[in-house]
């Protein structure tokens, strides 16, 4: 073979040999740049790449006979502090809701303060009227010489007008009396006119008036003589005690009121607006709810129950539920029905949290 040919055919193979470790690099090369890739994807997008061996968490709600039902573990109960228990089905005493008023009792304090001085005034125009009228009459009675006519016409024209002067104090008597009743009612009028203890103890800031007013539609034929009022922001509860209907409503509700008293070391102040509940005398049957047990979410409020040993589900708690000690009487729940007491907040956030990731994996 002629050299020519020897150096052609060493060429060829190098060639081959060279293109092939080329190919062979390339394709290691894409190789490693894929699975670097892939790690990448995995870092950026954790849910559209997993490693073969990673393990999504377990669901924790699924849609049973057409309601979400969220499931817990022991342990996640734990963390969450999730308390119920067992409530039964009894008669309830019911209450009305109604909204209070504290007062501003400076009308009160002026009105006794006016009557005050009306009466002092007429005890005044009295005893003048009865000074003139004794004098005049003494003048007439002498009848000499001594005492001319003109002296005797005076003395009475001055009786005539201390008379006058009774009458005006008198009517302003009878005309402040008549507004205290028909402002505060016969019984805080008569303790504005009397200055009975009622009426001091209101001024004295002992006590404050309460009004009371039910929503419309709600009647009670004869007001509660005790009541209740929340505290806020702890909503405690203070007693209230009866003093007599209202003789106007509040132009924000128009419902029935009532005037209570409350004592002035309760936490209340002039000019706050409260919650009232009034015995209504009628009873309600059924699991009572308390307030601190139910949620408020989608424009409704609810209560979780327990469905099985690890479920729980949303139960709707009606806006004209009765209520009674603070709570709501779910007359649609079976006795014993478990209630979540402590811990609904979080399983509303779990069951909502459920949706939003089912929309996010119905869009990719």
């Amino acid at each position: 073979m002629g050299h020519g040919r020897r150096v052609l055919l060493t060429g060829a193979l190098l060639a081959v040999l060279v293109g092939g470790a080329l190919a062979a690099t390339r394709e290691a090369g894409l190789s490693a740049s894929l699975a670097g890739l892939r790690e990448v994807l995995a870092g950026v997008w954790p849910g559209r790449a997993p490693a073969p061996e990673a393990r999504l968490p377990a669901p924790r709600t699924a849609v049973e006979d057409g309601r979400t039902v969220v499931r817990l573990t022991a342990a996640e109960r734990a963390r969450i502090g999730l308390v119920t228990k067992a409530l039964p089905a009894l008669p309830h005493p019911q209450e009305a809701t109604g909204y209070g008023s504290i007062l501003d009792l400076a009308r009160v304090t002026e009105l006794a303060n006016s009557y005050a001085g009306a009466v002092a005034a007429l005890q005044t125009a009295r005893a003048r009227a009865e000074v003139s009228v004794s004098a005049a009459r003494r003048l007439k009675s002498l009848g000499t010489a001594a005492i001319a006519t003109a002296q005797i016409e005076t003395a009475e024209g001055t009786a005539l007008t201390d008379q006058a002067a009774v009458t005006a104090a008198e009517s302003q008597v009878r005309t402040l009396a008549a507004t205290a009743r028909q402002e505060w009612g016969s019984l805080i009028g008569r303790a504005i006119i009397e200055r009975g203890p009622l009426v001091t103890r209101l001024i004295e800031r002992d006590d404050f008036l309460m009004q009371v007013t039910l929503p419309p539609g709600e009647v009670l034929a004869d007001p509660p003589k005790g009541a209740f009022a929340e505290v806020p922001p702890q909503s405690v509860r203070v007693p209230l005690r009866l003093v007599s209907p209202a003789t106007r409503t509040d132009p924000r509700i128009q419902g029935q009121s009532f005037y209570y008293l409350v004592a002035g070391d309760s936490g209340l102040l002039p000019g706050m607006s409260v919650m009232a509940f009034l015995p209504t005398g009628r009873a309600a049957t059924g699991v009572l709810v308390p307030e601190d047990a139910v949620v408020h979410a989608e424009g409704g409020t609810w209560v979780y129950r327990g469905m099985g040993e690890d479920g729980y589900v949303r139960h709707p708690v009606r806006p004209d539920a009765p209520m009674s000690a603070d709570g709501f009487v779910q007359e649609d729940l079976p006795d014993g029905s478990e209630i979540v007491l402590a811990g609904a907040q979080a399983l509303l956030s779990e069951e909502l949290r459920s949706r939003i990731r089912v929309v996010g994996d119905d869009d990719d």
